[in-house]
Order: structure tokens, then sequence, then C-alpha cells
């Protein structure tokens, strides 16, 4: 799929540093009008199933048919774009009249899929296309990678879109050292960030909103504290993540490795706008906006905006993470 308002995204900081996850495979592009929108619910589910789906709707957004995404977007589709929480109807208006001019050998490669439960998997992979898309009479070009993930939930007797994350691949080697910051002007963008247990949560209708902030919090703290038995236990057995640099860590393994890593230094943060909704009565997907004071790499992050989504799969009474998409705009 391709819903990216906008492409060319400014990383000033990252949040997360991580190597570059090795490809569970690839295949070369072929025309996606051969493929099924949807499989049979009593299919189990393969890296082949959602890669075909999603070509279907790539193809189906370069045709500008908006009927298609009528059909395979939920009903209980989240997305955020610069801290905007956007639902179905926002992005069937966003879809509708798109016109594009995309050069015939786009692809969807590196497929990586990741169980959430038995009716929810995560679906992440490497789109690469060239030409232009006009939305909303403002004409964007595409070209280069982007990291995409969708979150694919069984509905009756289909697969439909829960979620769907896009971000530029970018080298993080490449990132210029930012200059350092006047402290003045640091402790002035940090007047209102607080420590995690002092931040508030934002008020919301769903009751799953603050046990989703909670337990949000509560990893956040615990990668500040690079404190890996904590992350452990507040994370589900299977997980995956895809960073501010569109890198992807793959499992849980590669998750914890990274998060308490001495590449980030982090004193202190503030989660913003937290809003949470059941996707089913096991699973849900928090939206949220998260700022830090520290540093990774050479990189000052302080005031850094993160926009995160995470999705949440229940474990007993506790909720724990099982996918996170961050971006930076």
């Amino acid at each position: 799929m391709t819903f990216n308002s906008e492409r060319s995204l400014l990383i000033v900081a990252a949040i997360a540093l991580a190597a570059c996850a090795p490809p569970a495979g690839s295949e070369p592009a072929k025309s996606a009008n051969s493929e099924s929108t949807t499989r049979a619910a009593s299919d189990t589910p393969t890296v082949d199933t959602f890669l075909a789906m999603e070509k279907h709707a790539t193809d189906a957004y370069i045709k500008g048919d908006g009927a298609h995404f009528e059909r395979m977007l939920s009903d209980k589709l989240v997305m955020q774009t610069g801290g905007s929480r956007l639902g179905k109807t926002d992005v069937l208006e966003m879809i509708a009249g798109v016109e594009c001019e995309v050069q015939d050998d786009w692809a969807l490669t590196e497929p990586q899929m990741s169980k959430i439960d038995d009716d929810t998997y995560a679906f992440t992979y490497k789109s690469t296309m060239d030409g232009t898309c006009t939305e909303d009479g403002k004409t964007r070009k595409l070209e280069g990678s982007d990291r995409k993930s969708s979150i694919w939930i069984r509905s009756g007797k289909e697969w439909q879109v829960v979620f769907h994350g896009e971000i530029p691949i970018f080298d993080p080697a490449a990132a210029p050292a930012t200059d350092k910051k006047d402290e003045s002007e640091v402790v002035d963008k940090m007047t209102t960030m607080t420590t995690a247990a002092e931040a508030p949560a934002k008020p919301t209708s769903d009751p799953i909103s603050d046990a989703l902030i909670a337990a949000e919090r509560a990893l956040w703290d615990a990668w500040m504290k690079h404190d890996a038995d904590e992350i452990d236990d507040l994370t589900n057995d299977e997980i995956a993540f895809v960073n501010l640099f569109g890198t992807y860590l793959p499992n849980k393994a590669a998750a914890v490795a990274d998060w308490t890593s001495e590449a980030c230094v982090v004193t202190s943060f503030m989660l913003n706008n937290g809003v949470g909704s059941s996707i089913s009565p096991t699973v849900g997907i928090l939206t949220v906006t998260g700022t830090a004071r520290g540093a990774c790499g050479e990189q000052d992050i302080s005031g850094q905006k993160i926009y995160g989504t995470t999705v949440y799969v229940k474990d007993g009474d506790a909720w724990k993470w099982a996918f996170g998409f961050n971006s930076p705009k």
C-alpha cells in the first residue's frame, strides 16, 4: 500500500539506533491484478498470503481504485500522521481521486511476518517505486525505498487492514552530527517535560486507553534504564519493531539488544496524546506522541517528537507490547 501524504522526511534524530535486519526473502514485482484481495478465514496465513494482498492494494492505489480500500480497510482502522489519528473515513477521503504515474517495475520485497495472535498479524516489507502521485491537488514524487507495515486482522471470511504505516528507509550512519544545542535552549524546550511517572495521560472515552498508556510508559521507562529483564516482562514472546530509520527489528532478541545498548543515553521522557482502541477482546492499538531528553549517538534528541503506534496483546490481566511502528512526522 501507499498512503503517505509526504515522502520527504527530515530525520534529525532517532530514539532507536539499530543494525539492519536481514531480509526474510524477496521476489520480483509482478502484476497485482492476478492476486486475490483476501484469503479465506480458515487459511493459515503465510508471508505469501499478505504479500499478495499488499501487491493488490498497491496496484489499486496506483489506479485510484477507492472501492478496493472500502472493502479491504477495517472499520477499526487506525493510522497516524504528525500526531493526528486517522480512521477509515479519513483514509478513504485521502485516497479518493488520487492519480499516479508510476513505472511498471515497482516492487515489494523483503517481506516479514510477525504473529500477534491467531487472528492478528503484523506484515512488514520494503517498497520501491518511481513516479508521481497527485492527492488533493498536490503532486509528490515517489522515489527510493520505504519500509511499510500493515496490521492484518481476520474478519469473518476475509483479512482486513486495521493499521498501516510507512517511512523512508534511512541509513543512520549517513546522519550528520548536529551541533550541540545551547543549554538554555534545551531547558526551554523541556520546561513542560516530566519524567514518566509524572507525565499526564490524555483523557479518552475508550476504557482500554489508560491500560495501554500505562503499559507504554512502563516500556519506555525500561528502555530509558536499559533494563532487559523488565523489557522481557513487558513484551510478548513474538515481537517486531520498525524504528525511525525504517530499520526492521524482526524478533525479541534483536529488539532487546537494540533497546538496551549504549547507543542512546536518555534521562527523561514524556508521552502525550495517548489514545487506545480495542481491535478485539485481546488486541488493542495505541497511538502516542513521545519526546525524550538525551542523546543517541552524536544526535541530541531533546525535544524530538516521535509518533508511535503500538499493538498490544492481552496476556492474562496484562497487556503485552507486540508490535511497534515509529515515525518522526
